[in-house]
């Protein structure tokens, strides 16, 4: 398999991961213990993946002096990104939107609309979108040229990605039926953002790729942005769940350390000789 046909492969499964997003609003009930719980989970695989696999993978792939130390502030500079991105716009309130598509009582919207400019939040989420593509496509590009199979450094990237998406796509409804719009525009608008990674993913892939000899320099200080834009994506899930949800702090604990694990894991079976 072609490093681009895999990029093709994982940008069907986050479109698809986007759209079971939408999709499970309406086939499944999803209490607050369970978005809680998975958005821990979720939180706890994605810094795995940018400790365990990008930020190594970052380090190595840099040459000359102080290699860790161009990966750090490389890494740095994704974390104030989406920093400020996330100062912008409230990227994931998905507390507020559990809240609103749990409501029985309101099944097509509720709240008053001129109190959120839902379109405002689908273009922060596609900025949002762009950083995580730029981690996808770094991670594509630094599989082995020779490889014919799916490489387990871009695949727990796309895992952390896709894993993510539903929750994306759970909270982008949420904003929409506050502001009285109900599900008419959720897919297109929630397929459409999700989209936008791939894109992102495409961009890096090509742009480097024109580089040449001077591309692994370049992947390798795109791998550490990626792991900063990741860090601060966990965290920004994972603190507001583990420190404001104490009724839950037990089990909420455990989903991020079985997140933690699961990353490690992968970290493992990559590291073992083939």
């Amino acid at each position: 398999m072609t490093s681009l046909a895999l990029l093709g492969l994982y940008s069907l499964g986050i479109l698809g991961a986007s759209v079971i997003g939408i999709w499970t609003q309406s086939a499944i009930r999803l209490t607050h213990t369970r978005v809680q719980l998975t958005m821990s989970f979720v939180a706890g695989l994605v810094l795995g993946v940018a400790i365990y696999h990008l930020l190594p993978h970052s380090v190595e792939l840099i040459s000359g002096e102080g290699p860790i130390g161009i990966a750090a502030w490389w890494m740095i500079a994704g974390i104030v990104l989406m920093v400020l991105l996330l100062r912008v716009v409230p990227l994931h309130d998905h507390d507020h939107a559990a809240e609103e598509c749990a409501d029985p009582g309101d099944p097509d919207g509720g709240g008053d609309s001129g109190s959120l400019n839902w379109l405002g939040v689908a273009f922060g989420m596609g900025l949002h979108q762009l950083t995580e593509g730029t981690a996808l496509g770094a991670a594509i590009l630094s599989r082995d040229a020779s490889a014919s199979g799916v490489d387990l450094l871009s695949f727990g990237v796309f895992l952390a990605i896709a894993l993510h998406k539903p929750l994306d796509a759970f909270f982008l409804l949420g904003m929409m039926r506050t502001a009285k719009q109900g599900k008419r525009y959720a897919y297109p608008l929630s397929a459409a953002a999700a989209l936008v990674c791939p894109l992102g993913a495409l961009l890096t892939y090509w742009g480097i790729g024109l580089l040449g000899d001077g591309s692994s320099e370049t992947v390798g200080r795109a791998l550490g942005f990626g792991a900063g834009a990741l860090i601060c994506i966990s965290l920004s899930d994972l603190l507001p769940e583990i420190h404001f949800h104490r009724h839950d702090r037990v089990k909420l604990t455990v989903a991020f350390l079985a997140g933690l694990v699961l990353s490690y894991a992968l970290h493992l079976l990559e590291s073992t000789p083939q």
